[in-house]
């Protein structure tokens, strides 16, 4: 669609290099500043989808904002600035190479596995006579490895992060401690707003002076699952589907049209009507977690417009 971004090729001042994600642009300065450009590409199943969602790139940037400022008295993050609505700008950072996921809830990945007969999740036991959806005795942490675009993220335990040595343990045990602080106070910023945080993944890096911080996104439709708190209950005791807000309703999509990422899989097409529908569903999800009115950024030329709002920062900044 015209109306979205769905690549960059920028040229900013003091450029040493740019990595492309599946959904987000990174390009590095050589200040170790780094400008995060959030696209509106869709990505399920680590696959990115050929058709972008308007507004998608701006609503996971001001809520990745948003919650980085709810949390950043807990954990440190790499956040500087958000020149543009898609844009954030911050501390170049070594990513640690697992993505650290917290589940309060048995639904999605957790679910399949466990339907699947499955009663241990990265090293964690579950224990038996859980229904889907249902709650989870306690939070429990389920790693995966980073992919490279393309690659499929993995699932690992934590003796074998440690075993391999991808995280030396006194980083790892930080990793934890964070990564249940800001479940914690993700969880209750939700339940304020009427929403319940199922299951999240938060990433790290290192700053060049070694501090760990938070980085990428947090509490995002696309690195987390929500569910409706009002009549939560009653849906699991009655067995009915939850009432959610996240990016499971592509995924069950995707699912419903023989596509779950694995090889011969062919992609279904994405029509104008689906994709107005998706765009609807991120905006929701904006104003619920936020429990403020999405304001639609201009996206007549929304390349220029970044651009335009990126070099007036650097010139004035940095």
């Amino acid at each position: 669609m015209s109306n979205t971004i769905i690549s960059t090729d920028y040229k900013f001042p003091n450029q040493r290099s740019v990595y492309k994600g599946k959904v987000r642009e990174v390009y590095m300065l050589q200040n170790d500043r780094v400008i995060m450009i959030a696209t509106d590409r869709l990505s399920a199943f680590d696959t990115v989808l050929p058709k972008g969602i308007p507004y998608k790139g701006q609503i996971l940037n001001q809520i990745a904002t948003k919650m980085m400022e709810a949390t950043e008295d807990l954990v440190p993050n790499w956040l500087e600035a958000t020149p543009d609505p898609n844009v954030a700008i911050g501390k170049m950072c070594k990513p640690f190479k697992v993505e650290m996921v917290i589940r309060g809830y048995l639904a999605g990945h957790a679910a399949r596995e466990y339907k699947a007969g499955k009663r241990t999740l990265c090293g964690v036991s579950l224990p038996e006579g859980l229904k889907e959806n249902d709650k989870l005795p306690e939070p429990i942490i389920t790693p995966s490895t980073k992919a490279d675009l393309g690659d499929h993220d993995e699932d690992i335990s934590r003796e074998a992060i440690l075993e391999k040595n991808i995280v030396e343990k006194e980083d790892y045990e930080i990793l934890e401690d964070y990564t249940r602080k800001l479940f914690e106070r993700g969880s209750k910023l939700a339940n304020e707003r009427g929403l319940i945080l199922v299951d999240t993944k938060y990433e790290f890096g290192k700053t060049a002076d070694g501090e760990i911080v938070l980085i990428d996104e947090i509490h995002t439709p696309d690195s987390s699952r929500y569910f409706y708190l009002e009549g939560y209950e009653e849906r699991q005791k009655n067995g009915e589907e939850q009432k959610q807000l996240s990016k499971e309703f592509v995924r069950q999509w995707l699912i419903s049209k023989g596509f779950q990422g694995k090889k011969g899989d062919e992609l279904p097409e994405l029509t104008e009507e689906h994709i107005t529908k998706i765009s609807e569903r991120y905006i929701e999800l904006y104003e619920n977690i936020t429990g403020e009115k999405f304001e639609k950024a201009s996206i007549e030329n929304i390349e220029k417009r970044i651009e335009k709002n990126v070099l007036n920062y650097l010139e004035k900044s940095l």
